[in-house]
């Protein structure tokens, strides 16, 4: 039980410094998506790198296809997260890529062959409807934004489903560092190319707090993991929401209509049932 305690604080204080991480991105208005996904991933990278090289792990890894995969889907999960960021309130796109669990029971699915129990059919019809709600799709551009928040979702289930794979063949440091070196020097050419703006001051620290809150949020959440199983803790990532719900208001006085609160609801609660379906599982 106290070792269960420790990895829902933890797992808590993921959850708020990811939605920590969500303000730094949004707060950077008129900078370019790459120069941002840049400087989130660097101090990562530099993490990474000195824990592989400290406890002596393989750095180019053993399943290097899959490796490179996880980096592509999750360099594009975080684009499009980052761009939804800039582009609707703070609240609809972190509920929008709150979806990310439940393509990762379809992708498991599909690719790795893992069952989807009838709760989880359930919880997925919820949450497609809970999305649909903070969507409120249009016949016109407006909706684009919160299109490419739920796609964020869509990328990220693939790169997790990618990890459940890589779990039995690489060390989590080594999954880490490909993540981050990828997504680090992908992103040089779109600098060099004219997506790089140099910052002023201000926005240095905003830079600097982007890459500390995300990689605090990482290493956090990689540490809860290791207190509880992901079943026992995946529940509580969602009160990502409540947080990014307050930032939101107190920060840019961004009030989710109706439509948004019933939407993060029912997604919330799809959640919760696939939560209690893989408890009976495990």
């Amino acid at each position: 039980m106290e070792n269960k305690t420790k990895g829902i604080i933890l797992i808590l204080l993921s959850a708020l410094f990811f939605s920590l991480m969500a303000a730094s991105v949004k707060s950077l208005e008129g900078m370019p998506v790459p120069e941002k996904i840049f400087f989130r991933n660097l101090l990562g990278l530099i993490i990474a790198s000195y824990i592989i090289v400290k406890n002596k792990k393989p750095l180019l890894g053993n399943n290097k296809k899959f490796l490179a995969l996880r980096g592509l889907l999750g360099l594009c999960g975080v684009a499009a997260y980052f761009y939804a960021l800039s582009n609707i309130n703070l609240a609809d796109a972190v509920i929008l890529n709150k979806m990310s669990p439940f393509f990762v029971m379809v992708f498991s699915a599909l690719f790795l062959g893992e069952k989807i129990k009838k709760p989880q059919v359930l919880a997925l019809i919820i949450a497609v409807l809970g999305a649909s709600f903070v969507v409120k799709p249009k016949f016109d551009s407006s909706v684009l934004p919160a299109l490419i928040a739920l796609l964020s979702a869509v990328f990220a289930g693939g790169a997790y489903t990618a990890i459940r794979h890589l779990r039995h063949t690489d060390a989590p440091e080594t999954i880490v560092f490909y993540f981050a070196f990828f997504s680090t020097i992908a992103m040089i050419p779109f600098m060099l190319s004219g997506q790089f703006i140099i910052p002023n001051f201000t926005q240095i620290l905003k830079l600097v707090a982007l890459g500390v809150f995300a990689t605090t949020a990482q290493f956090l959440m990689t540490n809860a993991y290791r207190y509880a199983p992901a079943g026992e803790l995946s529940i509580y990532t969602y009160v990502n929401i409540v947080f990014s719900t307050m930032i939101g208001l107190i920060v840019w006085a961004e009030i989710p209509d109706s439509l948004s609160i019933l939407g993060g609801f029912l997604i919330i609660s799809a959640g919760y049932i696939n939560y209690r379906s893989n408890r009976k599982i495990s």
